[in-house]
């Protein structure tokens, strides 16, 4: 299967290219993204055939759906990593929290957080076919707190790669600061920037389209790609665990086959949804994808009225902060699945020029056949974290935003799954401050502690030694200065 560009071609770059082509140089024509020429249309028996497989067979069953050029033996291996997951059977567990309410438990990697879901496969496979090529990489990724830590874990010291990783001083949970900052790869750097994730991603993007950085890389031997969900090698990880998700209620005899489900996805980047959009045209039976997001409601705004416009917007701080996004990367997949190659050339030509665009009135009705969107303030997600405390189940912010989505945007009465992209440890002073209905500012070693003492839950090792660990990466910079200093750290390494 091949791989096409969002935005049409511009005659220079090839009309098509393979997987591993579209992963190893993500950057498509003017600025645009890839996708598959065609979704595999899984048969309709595929689900009842992987009722009784793991989690992997299931992964390696659609990634040969997609017919990728990536051998048996580098696809095995990849998810092989799996293993290193609390259950390598089952790394995203599904628990039942109500009659008709699921959560999906993404966050039993290494880092604690889906991105791992994603990243782990994704890492060895592109360290993989650049071993292969025999050809050195720089990889970049920008994080608001999740993507950094699982792509710094996956590329660790892997042969032919270098990985540099952009986040926004301030801008992510201390836990997640220091996953990054206490990395201690030889092929490794972490450089926070004086500004938001918005900026970390456009330069990040910026980087990637210019011809100048890449020569400047090529000087040194060295080819450019990105660990973002850009990156199709993520998204295409990112559809599996929508398949399991309904197989996981089949199992369990929640639901009957072909019977539609609800999901629901805390969003900010649009790429664990766009995992579902693909996974329902694929074949789930899904009815509908609904998106929650935070006091940055740009996705709610656009879903509900078709307007993208962030010309009068600025960035809310919450305590979701992996949602603090407001140029949603995403949603241009989705915009050229339902819309074309030239519509979202201009709509994303506004965008860049007007900071904004705006849907037709067909187009907004084709958005919604597949989406629905709500948003809710920090407030909401305390008080539905001690709601839950209460029932004997722990959540972190994020996956709290889900439950305005189930209470408010679902027509029909069908189960619902809603997705847990990250353990509590992550965000543990908000969730304390929900437990205990207060507002002091608690230091995460200590919310930790109480937490896991008073409310009996698991506090993994890899998150109790991140205190203890020597701070390997100190870097704080102006967004200008991004650039030179990661050529400086490409010659210096």
């Amino acid at each position: 299967m091949n791989f096409i560009e969002t935005r049409g071609n511009d005659k220079i770059k090839p009309c098509e290219v393979s997987f591993s082509e579209a992963i190893l140089s993500p950057s498509a024509s003017f600025g645009g993204l890839y996708v598959p020429k065609e979704l595999p249309k899984l048969e309709d028996d595929f689900l009842q055939k992987h009722l009784d497989c793991d989690y992997k067979k299931l992964t390696f069953d659609i990634l040969k759906a997609f017919k990728i050029d990536i051998t048996d033996e580098d696809i095995n291996e990849a998810l092989a990593l799996y293993d290193n997951f609390d259950d390598s059977l089952n790394p995203c567990p599904i628990v039942k929290v109500k009659d008709d309410l699921f959560v999906h438990e993404q966050y039993h990697g290494p880092t604690r957080a889906f991105k791992d879901m994603a990243l782990q496969p994704f890492g060895s496979i592109l360290s993989s076919i650049a071993k292969q090529k025999n050809e050195k990489y720089l990889i970049l990724a920008a994080t608001s707190g999740d993507t950094g830590p699982a792509a710094l874990n996956t590329f660790k010291n892997k042969e032919n790669i270098k990985i540099a990783c952009l986040y926004p001083n301030g801008g992510t949970s201390d836990v997640q600061k220091l996953q990054m900052v206490c990395e201690d790869g030889d092929n490794q750097k972490v450089i926070g920037i004086e500004g938001n994730f918005d900026d970390a991603q456009t330069a990040l993007k910026n980087l990637l389209s210019s011809e100048s950085f890449k020569k400047e890389l090529e000087n040194d031997g060295i080819k450019l790609s990105a660990a973002n969900s850009v990156n199709f090698g993520r998204i295409i990880f990112q559809i599996i665990y929508h398949f399991h998700s309904y197989l996981e209620l089949l199992r369990q005899e929640e639901i009957t086959y072909g019977e539609k489900i609800y999901l629901v996805v805390p969003s900010g980047n649009f790429g664990n949804v766009l995992g579902g959009f693909y996974a329902k045209k694929m074949g789930v039976p899904i009815e509908k994808l609904l998106v929650a997001s935070n006091e940055n409601n740009i996705l709610t705004e656009w879903i509900n009225t078709g307007v993208y416009d962030i010309s009068n917007k600025k960035l809310i701080l919450t305590k979701s902060p992996a949602m603090d996004i407001l140029k949603s990367s995403n949603i241009e997949r989705v915009i050229y699945h339902l819309f074309g190659a030239k519509r979202t050339k201009e709509l994303f030509d506004s965008l860049n020029e007007n900071k904004k665009f705006e849907l037709t009135k067909e187009e907004l009705d084709l958005l919604q056949n597949e989406f629905s969107a709500i948003n809710s303030d920090d407030n909401y997600g305390k008080e539905i974290i001690k709601k839950f405390i209460d029932k004997n189940y722990l959540m972190d912010p994020h996956t709290a935003t889900c439950l305005k989505a189930y209470e408010n945007l679902r027509e029909k009465n069908l189960k619902t799954v809603i997705y847990s992209t990250a353990e509590w440890t992550k965000f543990s002073p908000t969730v304390l401050n929900a437990l205990k209905e207060d507002n002091k500012t608690y230091a995460d070693k200590d919310a930790l502690e109480e937490i896991s003492s008073k409310y009996n839950a698991n506090l993994p090792q890899s998150i109790k030694k991140l205190f203890s660990s020597k701070i390997i990466h100190d870097s704080i910079i102006d967004k200008e200065d991004i650039e030179k200093e990661i050529v400086k750290f490409i010659r210096e390494a």
